[in-house]
């Protein structure tokens, strides 16, 4: 028997894993690598997409911003991340829980994992395999960084990859994304799907309540409540291991 598949997004950083503190490196050189500057400002990071992120760094470095230089510091922001990939393995982690929920909803015949990033492609399955966790989600229906500088644009973007790949529509009707951010939220709200935001970034839940998701947790490490979460916010029953 088959059932409507859950098209599930996950955030990365702050929500399934913590980059050890190698990202302000990772920018310093991919700008110094395409511009021969140096990073002496610094931007905000936190729930914005790579497009968002390097036109803030170019415009505060005054550098003009054209597709080719683009195209160039994503290449050379990639190679930093390959670089430092030791250094983010030492310091930093899988968040609590997010290994144990990844590898329990990829399971399900009727879940589709994949992310909705502000991180470019190959940065974000970068930083999952990392850590391992890159097995239990499809990147080739995420929406990433680079797709788009709205974060609330990319929301579209996964459910029409994964319908294009699953042969089903994808709505807010089954679709939820996961986030610490304020900026996931509303990406969720005025892109298309329910939203349960976690609070194991900079937001603590008073912050990520007010922004509406549909919930707030604290964090991963309860699996089996996460996983009904997940799903209840869809109304999705929790069918036993036998039917999915």
């Amino acid at each position: 028997m088959s059932f409507p598949r859950t098209l599930v997004l996950w955030d990365i950083d702050h929500t399934l894993i913590d980059a050890g503190g190698v990202t302000a490196d990772t920018y310093d050189h991919a700008l110094h690598a395409t511009t021969g500057r140096r990073m002496e400002h610094s931007v905000k990071v936190a729930g914005q997409t790579e497009r968002a992120i390097v036109s803030e760094i170019f415009q505060r470095h005054d550098v003009e911003v054209s597709d080719r230089l683009l195209d160039s510091f994503y290449v050379a922001l990639a190679e930093a991340f390959v670089v430092r990939e030791a250094v983010m393995r030492e310091r930093g982690r899988a968040l609590a829980g997010a290994r144990e929920v990844l590898a329990v909803l990829a399971e399900r015949q009727d879940v589709v994992q994949s992310v909705l990033t502000g991180n470019t492609e190959p940065v974000s399955i970068g930083k999952l395999t990392v850590f391992g966790l890159e097995g239990f989600v499809d990147f080739e229906v995420g929406a990433y960084g680079t797709d788009h500088e709205d974060r609330a644009a990319l929301v579209a973007l996964a459910q029409k990859r994964a319908a294009g790949k699953y042969g089903e529509p994808f709505t807010a009707r089954n679709t939820v994304l996961v986030g610490d951010t304020p900026n996931d939220v509303r990406a969720g709200r005025e892109g298309g799907a329910r939203v349960i935001a976690v609070a194991t970034g900079f937001n603590d839940a008073n912050v990520l309540g007010e922004a509406g998701p549909e919930l707030v947790l604290g964090d991963l490490a309860d699996t089996d409540a996460v996983v009904r979460a997940v799903l209840g916010v869809l109304g999705v029953p929790d069918r036993t291991s036998g039917d999915r």
